[in-house]
């Protein structure tokens, strides 16, 4: 078993370690939630004595999935007196309101006031006193940082906001001036800037708490034009994405960015997939959403260039699978340039006739033929067909499109723009 980590003022908001080291300390998995109820953290007990997930209730699993429990839950916890408690309160099962285990609420507190609770399932055997008083200090230090972050400017939203989206010059200087009062010291600490885009949003104001992202200075929801955001959200909302701040300990790690990306994705996609099955759309709906980090920096000067950045990222990641779901601006090769054409590049003369339904395949045809230098022997393995074939249909396509595929600017004509067509 590992040592138990300790966690300092220059670690702010590393919720996750201070949870792991609660589940260490009593030999179960714990989860914390704000008091709000929504989940900022959860870690899981390594030992033989595991959990089955099966055992797990419905309501510790929804809070898991979709990072927040329903108003009916939070009132039924609260009526054993949480928000009053100073040390732990036994929860007993109750089938019929989902709890099929019972459970211990750590209450989290800082100068008397709850911010939070730390969730414990019942296990055999139980904690002791001795670890539960333990685990309890270690809720203080969890107060600690929660408080520290509300009295420095949690809520950044419109400031961050006012910078991502100012036009001009000058109003940018003013909004990253205004931005870098309300951080303070940590407006000189390193960063990169997330993008979770098409994000399920109500309105330009609905987005989570930043205190339920670890690592997270700021966020704020932005526009979204993209087709995805009309498809997922086609019940009423505009098209929104998520920006968001997120502190590293280095420019040369960007770690807590690409898990911080990582965990909002899956909130997104979990309540894309729950918005199409109402509108009755397919399945794969979840599949659009995406998220992209920008590089790291230092200072908020460059933190409209950042935005870009992971904007850009997260197009590729829905254009291109193999990126993965979270798409780093570092890591994305020539898209970090075919992110920056516009839309019309990809209606290009020569190249138009190409994207019609009927020539779908001769399109795939040569955008892999390309992708592998114009060597046939590669190409036709990577298709499945024969050489011939390969040829054919290379044929065809230079018909279409009047292109000769020996010309090496013909060739990075119709590849810049086959790349274009999936963003």
């Amino acid at each position: 078993m590992r040592q138990n980590a300790r966690v300092t003022t220059d670690s702010r908001g590393d919720y996750q370690e201070l949870v792991d080291e609660i589940s260490e300390l009593l030999g179960a998995p714990a989860t914390l939630e704000n008091r709000d109820f929504e989940l900022i953290a959860f870690g899981a007990y390594d030992s033989e004595g595991d959990l089955d997930p099966s055992a797990l209730d419905p309501v510790r699993t929804r809070s898991i999935l979709t990072r927040r429990s329903t108003t009916a839950v939070r009132a039924w916890f609260e009526g054993f007196g949480i928000t009053r408690a100073t040390g732990p309160v036994r929860i007993p099962p109750t089938p019929e309101a989902g709890v099929y285990r019972g459970r211990t609420c750590l209450p989290v507190r800082h100068r008397g006031v709850v911010l939070g609770y730390v969730w414990l399932l019942d296990t055999e055997p139980g904690p002791t006193e001795r670890q539960l008083t333990a685990a309890m200090e270690v809720t203080a230090r969890i107060g600690a940082l929660l408080a520290d972050e509300a009295q420095h400017g949690a809520d950044l939203s419109r400031e961050l906001r006012a910078v991502l989206t100012a036009d001009r010059d000058w109003q940018r200087d003013m909004a990253v001036a205004e931005l870098r009062t309300a951080l303070g010291a940590r407006a000189d600490t390193p960063h990169a800037v997330v993008c979770v885009a098409p994000w399920p949003s109500a309105g330009p104001d609905d987005a989570p708490s930043v205190r339920t992202v670890p690592g997270a200075t700021a966020l704020c929801t932005m526009p979204w034009d993209g087709d995805a955001a009309h498809a997922l959200w086609a019940a009423g909302a505009a098209g929104q994405s998520l920006a968001l701040l997120v502190r590293l300990r280095s420019v040369d790690v960007p770690t807590p960015a690409t898990t911080a990306a990582g965990r909002l994705l899956e909130r997104a996609r979990g309540a894309a997939g729950a918005a199409g099955a109402a509108a009755g759309a397919t399945a794969g709906v979840a599949a659009g959403v995406a998220a992209g980090v920008s590089a790291p920096r230092t200072g908020l000067a460059e933190l409209g260039d950042a935005w870009w950045e992971a904007s850009a990222a997260a197009r590729a990641a829905r254009a291109e699978s193999r990126f993965g779901p979270v798409a780093e601006w570092t890591s994305i090769g020539a898209f970090r340039l075919l992110t920056a054409l516009p839309a019309r590049v990809v209606h290009d003369p020569a190249v138009r006739g190409l994207f019609s339904p009927a020539h779908r395949e001769l399109a795939r045809t040569a955008e892999v033929y390309l992708d592998c230098a114009g060597q046939a022997g590669r190409t036709a393995a990577e298709l499945g067909i024969h050489r011939q074939t390969l040829y054919y249909r290379l044929s065809r396509v230079e018909q279409l499109t009047g292109l000769d595929l020996d010309d090496g600017e013909d060739r990075l004509l119709l590849h810049m723009a086959l790349k274009s067509a999936r963003l």
